[in-house]
């Protein structure tokens, strides 16, 4: 239950530093959908953003509203921290419906008993779960609403972490140790790579012997042989071969907080270009690391790694890492600041971030990669995991 996880207090001050930004912006309501996001405001953890399901939150009220399919109100009631009057469920009938339903429209009805069905209401217009027909049925149901996209406007709230969330990254970040070394050691020549995926789920479930893990934003990544040059792909029924690069991204979940962690190995004796390359790389990690402090500019961290890399004619033009933290499927960044050029948000002290500065050629890839709380005085890299080019 959310109550065993963080105390009232903890979603008092989320709440109240929410509304803030409502004023400031001068909203009336906003519609939370991020599953992430009804989990930070209301503390609501179930495996339901399949169907559609929202947290409002307006200004004035003490408590956010949750608003989910009825099967799933007791799920509210089992994990948010909200009082009955707080938890509202539409009919089954308005699931996939045949009769012209949407759960929008059972949403524009709470809209309505708060009493800002013609004020500015702000919804995540880029959310991944929120969808064209929510807002065009939001629309049909208030036409006298103004709606402002403010996405990311609970994302913002979320980027300085407190030490409870802290402590769950740091458990999250056990839990990913086991989970690689767990991959490391049985990706040899010969065995199928889904064996390697089998083990890594098993650590990441099993998680420790003081508590367990949870299942993670996104499932562990390990392209291999020819496809390291291809980050996002998963495992195959392909077995191991001698000369393959492979690389592991996987994070444990403590909570929904996850600590992201990134490795390569090899398959027999590496040549010496990925050697030189995971040299690289983890030099200008080390670079960018050092430079992550309270007052630095994002894209300040990423010129660190860029000018390291110059060095020796290396360019890259992705971004090397993002906020991160809590999360839902599809994935675990917060969508807000990001380690590339351009981006001037000022680094403060409890942001966490998943830097993961990897270099992909046509022909292989190398990710050696470290999740890190900005601290007082610098970087705190959560994971303890030698960084080098693993050999099996």
């Amino acid at each position: 239950m959310s109550q065993d996880i963080f105390d009232e207090r903890e979603y008092e001050r989320r709440l109240t530093r929410t509304k803030e930004r409502l004023r400031e912006e001068r909203l009336d309501a906003i519609v939370v959908a991020d599953p992430a996001n009804m989990n930070y405001l209301a503390g609501y953890d179930g495996w339901s953003f399949y169907v559609h399901q929202a947290v409002v939150v307006t200004p004035d009220r003490d408590e956010p509203v949750w608003v989910g399919r009825e099967m799933d109100a007791n799920g509210a009631r089992a994990t948010t921290w909200l009082s009955e009057e707080s938890i509202r469920s539409y009919s089954d009938d308005h699931v996939q419906s045949p009769y012209d339903l949407h759960p929008m429209d059972y949403v524009a009805g709470v809209l309505e008993e708060l009493d800002v069905a013609d004020g500015r209401i702000g919804l995540e217009m880029d959310a991944s779960y929120f969808t064209a027909k929510s807002y065009t049925r939001l629309q049909e149901n208030l036409p006298e609403a103004e709606f402002e996209d403010t996405t990311l406007l609970v994302n913002w709230v979320r980027i300085t972490k407190s030490e409870q969330e802290l402590e769950y990254m740091r458990e999250a970040a056990r839990i990913s140790e086991n989970a690689m070394q767990a991959g490391l050691d049985v990706i040899e020549e010969g065995v199928p790579e889904y064996e390697a995926a089998a083990a890594i789920y098993d650590q990441l479930i099993t998680g420790t012997e003081e508590y367990g893990g949870d299942y993670p934003s996104i499932v562990p990544l390990m392209p291999s042989g020819d496809h390291t040059g291809t980050p996002h792909l998963t495992w195959t029924d392909r077995p191991f071969r001698d000369g393959d690069p492979v690389i592991i991204e996987l994070s444990g979940c403590r909570h929904r907080y996850h600590s992201p962690l990134a490795r390569t190995t090899f398959v027999g004796d590496p040549p010496e270009e990925i050697e030189h390359t995971a040299e690289v790389v983890v030099e200008g990690l080390e670079a960018a690391l050092d430079v992550a402090e309270p007052g630095v500019t994002c894209e300040a961290v990423e010129k660190a790694w860029r000018e390291t890399i110059a060095q020796y004619d290396i360019e890259k033009e992705d971004r090397i890492g993002y906020s991160m933290g809590l999360g839902y499927p599809p994935d675990w960044g917060e969508h807000t600041a990001s380690l590339r050029p351009g981006d001037e948000t000022v680094l403060e002290e409890d942001m966490t971030f998943h830097m993961i500065p990897g270099i992909w050629t046509d022909d292989f890839g190398v990710e050696i990669s470290e999740t890190f709380h900005v601290t007082g005085s610098g970087a705190e890299t959560l994971a303890e995991f030698p960084r080098e080019l693993f050999t099996t």
